[in-house]
């Protein structure tokens, strides 16, 4: 997504969309990494390279892979590829 290169979905890491919804207002979404390429939602993929998410992350790419209207927050992603993001 972020380098805009192809590879096999076993060497792409899948991020899904997840709200945090109190019933009040719009719910923040936080990107959550599928591990195991299970869990429902439209997912994302990306190299698990730190290039290629910071690239994901310049470009706002994952609001467009996941049809977003909102902000999100992708701290979780870069916690999981042991970066340190804002």
């Amino acid at each position: 997504m972020g380098c805009r290169g192809t590879d096999s979905w076993s060497a792409l890491l899948r991020v899904v969309a997840a709200t945090d919804g109190d019933g009040w207002g719009t719910p923040p979404v936080t990107l959550c990494p599928d591990l195991r390429h299970r869990m429902p939602g439209r997912g994302a993929w990306l190299h698990p390279t730190p290039g290629c998410f910071e690239l994901a992350v310049r470009r706002k790419a994952f609001g467009r892979a996941l049809r977003l209207q909102v902000a999100v927050d992708v701290s979780a992603v870069a916690r999981h590829l042991g970066l340190q993001h804002e």
